[in-house]
């Protein structure tokens, strides 16, 4: 599969799709999509047939795994934790006004990438081989103050959700494998992330989002079976939030699960048809609900306020071959999620020495450094769990919630932008404009005030605890012996 991304690549529009202006009836046709084509001239049918079932994905199915794929990993590890930090009532309704507000906030930027689209195609201009991204779709509705601000959200966002990924698989190894520490697993997977620059675009992760899923599935219906089939262990108790500190970093890290909208954007640019984007993030979302509700809440009912010793809820469970399986096909979705979270930096650091639009034996070895600074601030804050308080509050904050709100705003404040809106306000509103900005602005103040502001202080206080503890670089975070 791999191989074939150093084929002869050409770029053809989707013969699926229409473009340009209806203007007679007023109405948008999907807009031409440009999608890599592979030149396999004197290759079989068959091999024409493979290639283009694993390699050329652009429809609303590779949506849907790509963004379900990116929504759930690690985190299905880490809220069972928020739980037993925040108790069940908080924790769970948090899971679902999150969810909630995630899926509106991305058909927010589906919204406004159409918009994009629609407004740029019928002033005559093409994408040119380059890859739309989230702070440039920003900039043309918001002017250049907001794009600079979308683009350092947008990029640290991205670059600490490759961080996590590291860690990630770091600490699941090491509960299965305690033979090296793990920071030396973090420089072995790290390495291993390199391999990551081979993968062109998000038409390629078709596979490897199906296989992501599959190995967060297991994963989360094994733990939702170890912990039932073991039942409530022993002097179990259920307390709940100790403090307020202990809560917001609950409620931060649990923000961050629901907040994947950094790649939503190259991910519609990837689309044959992106105006289906808003209800198939939807679905993706309900099928995150169906693996992070059920595991937090077994998880946090069998062990309750043991999970707060350690963030990684595999840890807590038996030694078993099905949890050793389970940690196998972590690591190999925490691979993949890598891949997705680092694609849309790897186009911006293109963009910036160059090398975007070069062949790709140039553009792909050109990403190496990206990797190397995602490597390394692995290897400086190695704080699993906690780095997705702290991504949570002050990053996913910003990127997923609070951006695409203001925006979208911004956009349509005028009557006229309104009335010549390619997607009107959703009917589940009754189509209103007023209902709509008023759901934008309640989510800005709470973000801002709940997630910002006494999560951004929850999570740093929890941070610098935890550097005073474990210290920079550490060799260890949270070590101790795996159970069974």
């Amino acid at each position: 599969m791999v191989a074939s991304a150093t084929a002869t690549v050409t770029e053809f529009p989707n013969p699926k799709e229409s473009s340009g202006l209806e203007a007679a009836k007023g109405e948008l046709h999907e807009p031409e999509r440009p999608h890599l084509q592979v030149d396999n001239t004197g290759h079989s049918k068959f091999r024409q047939a493979v290639d283009k079932f694993l390699w050329r994905g652009g429809s609303g199915w590779d949506a849907l795994l790509n963004s379900a794929s990116a929504q759930v990993g690690q985190v299905i590890l880490t809220i069972p934790t928020s739980l037993a930090q925040m108790g069940f009532t908080s924790g769970i309704l948090m899971q679902l006004m999150c969810a909630v507000m995630g899926v509106w906030t991305a058909y927010l930027l589906c919204v406004l990438y159409n918009e994009f689209n629609a407004q740029r195609q019928s002033a005559g201009i093409k994408d040119n081989g380059r890859v739309t991204q989230y702070h440039e779709v920003v900039e043309y509705f918001a002017g250049r103050w907001m794009r600079r601000a979308a683009l350092f959200f947008n990029i640290i966002s991205l670059i600490g959700l490759g961080v996590v990924q590291i860690v990630a698989c770091a600490s699941d190894v090491y509960i299965m494998n305690p033979s090296l520490n793990k920071r030396d697993w973090a420089l072995v997977f790290g390495g291993l992330s390199l391999l990551t620059i081979l993968l062109p675009s998000f038409h390629n992760y078709r596979v490897w989002s199906f296989l992501g899923l599959l190995a967060t599935t297991y994963t989360s219906w094994y733990m939702v079976g170890a912990s039932v089939d073991k039942g409530r262990v022993p002097h179990t108790v259920h307390n709940g939030p100790s403090g307020l500190r202990d809560w917001f970093v609950g409620f931060t890290n649990i923000l961050f699960a629901y907040g994947g909208h950094s790649i939503t954007v190259e991910i519609m640019h990837a689309m044959w048809r992106p105006r289906r984007f808003g209800w198939i993030y939807g679905i993706a979302t309900l099928y995150v609900l169906t693996l992070t509700l059920p595991d937090s809440i077994s998880m946090y009912w069998a062990y309750g306020n043991s999970l707060l010793k350690g963030s990684n809820a595999l840890a807590h469970l038996d030694k078993s071959n099905a949890r050793d399986t389970a940690i196998v096909l972590m690591v190999i979705h925490q691979c993949v999620a890598f891949g997705l979270f680092t694609l849309p930096v790897y186009f911006m650091w293109e963009k910036a020495i160059g090398t975007h639009t070069k062949p790709y034996w140039i553009r792909l070895p050109s990403r190496i450094p990206v990797v190397l600074v995602i490597w390394f601030f692995a290897l400086l804050v190695p704080f699993f769990s906690l780095l997705n308080s702290i991504f949570g509050a002050l990053l996913t904050s910003f990127a997923t919630y609070i951006i695409p709100s203001v925006v979208y705003i911004i956009t349509f404040r005028k009557q006229e932008a309104r009335q010549n809106a390619v997607m009107k306000p959703p009917a589940f509103i009754g189509r209103s404009w007023n209902i709509a900005f008023a759901i934008n602005i309640f989510i800005i103040f709470s973000i801002l005030t709940i997630g910002v502001g006494f999560g951004g202080w929850a999570s740093i206080a929890a941070f610098r605890a935890s550097v005073s503890q474990y210290k920079v670089f550490g060799a260890c975070y949270q070590c101790a012996p795996a159970s069974g």
